[in-house]
């Protein structure tokens, strides 16, 4: 019977204070996201697999739960929520004016080691902004996911934002494999590797850039390229716009943070917290997935994990939400009409009512009602 029990590897449940926390999270943040006009959208759980895995979904095809339907045409549990939006806004909004401002809340799926903060079916809530290529977006998306992070209700948190234009500035000129090495070493943070290869010591340099505004203009010292250099020009304007937003205290520049160098196209970004050794949310621009669903448009975007998200409020003590009362009516015996008439105005009302199913009598009332967490009795005689 052990068997039937347990939740399929890399799962899990939700108790009732648990669920209560994790909706009340995910309320707030898709009110934010609302508040900005970012419009819900719903996609299917599975897509076919061509779908998920275009050019620049390819790699992560080994991570898919895969299966066939009734036609043997191969479907896969969605990864992440950008494909499926890049999909749905090709195929149903590609007449709507932009920008194009969509939001969503929901679990996807990656099968992957089993360790803490990576779970294989979790939770995520973004926004993907289609069809404007300024820093103006980019900074509303950075803004967006700081004030998501605080509404979440943590305080304690780190924005690295970085840009992909600016390493790949620096290496356009080497070989394609040298490019990879040096991509590959900087991606997986590994600075022997980086500092092995026979490369320009400048480009040896990239993991050790972070830090505040004077990273900028250290890295403007090796940008020997106009491509580096707009990059850096690039998170300078960015970085200016966040300081209106009044968010900028919350961000570090990190120019080695470059995440997939196959699907970024510029800015790119990554929250940390205090305590918890992953990171809470990640995104940046992505100019060229549309052309895989044949609409080439600018594009950026963002994914909080809200498991991850429970995690940090944890760690940083932040309360669970207990301003909802919740109260108990009972009954006397031959009292239920009263009583079923007294909840309902109740709730009429706007209050967290639970009904006795049965007659109790007050003593029993009140011992129930402690032992659910109720805080107001309402006894019907």
């Amino acid at each position: 019977m052990t068997g039937i029990l347990e939740t399929p590897y890399g799962t899990r449940d939700f108790l009732p204070a648990e669920a209560a926390i994790k909706r009340a999270v995910e309320q707030k943040i898709i009110r934010l996201f609302a508040g900005y006009g970012y419009e819900e959208v719903v996609t299917p759980t599975m897509e076919y697999l061509e779908t998920l895995t275009t050019s620049s979904g390819r790699a992560q095809e080994p991570q898919l739960f895969k299966m066939f339907d009734r036609n043997n045409r191969t479907l896969a549990l969605r990864n992440e929520m950008t494909t499926p939006i890049a999909r749905l806004a090709v195929s149903r909004l590609n007449d709507a004016p932009t920008p194009i401002k969509l939001s969503y809340l929901t679990n996807v799926f990656r099968f992957r080691s089993n360790q803490p903060g990576r779970q294989c079916e979790f939770y995520q809530a973004g926004v993907e902004l289609l069809g404007t290529s300024n820093a103006f977006a980019d900074a509303e998306i950075v803004a967006l996911a700081a004030q998501a992070l605080t509404v979440a209700g943590l305080h304690d948190f780190t924005i690295c934002l970085g840009q992909v234009e600016f390493v790949g500035g620096l290496v356009e000129n080497l070989p394609h494999d040298v490019q990879s090495q040096i991509k590959s070493a900087i991606e997986r943070h590994d600075l022997v590797a980086l500092n092995n290869l026979a490369i320009d010591d400048a480009l040896k340099k990239i993991p050790t850039l972070q830090g505040g505004r004077e990273v900028l203009t250290t890295a403007h010292a090796l940008a020997k390229n106009e491509r580096s250099r707009r990059a850096l020009d690039n998170l300078a304007e960015i970085y200016r716009l966040l300081e209106i937003y009044s968010v900028a205290d919350k961000i570090i520049f990190d120019l080695g943070l470059i995440r997939d160098f196959e699907y970024y196209t510029g800015m790119v970004f990554e929250a940390y917290a205090p305590g918890v050794g992953y990171s809470l949310a990640g995104g940046g621009r992505y100019d060229n997935m549309l052309q895989d669903f044949g609409a080439a448009r600018a594009a950026t975007g963002f994914a909080l994990g809200i498991e991850r998200i429970l995690d940090a409020r944890k760690f940083q003590g932040v309360a669970g939400d207990s301003s909802t009362r919740k109260i108990y009516v009972a009954f006397a015996e031959s009292c239920e009409v009263a009583a079923i008439k007294k909840a309902g105005e109740l709730r009429a009302a706007g209050a967290v009512v639970e009904l006795s199913l049965t007659p109790q009598t007050r003593t029993d009332a009140e011992n129930f009602c402690a032992a659910k967490n109720c805080t107001e009795l309402i006894y019907v005689e």
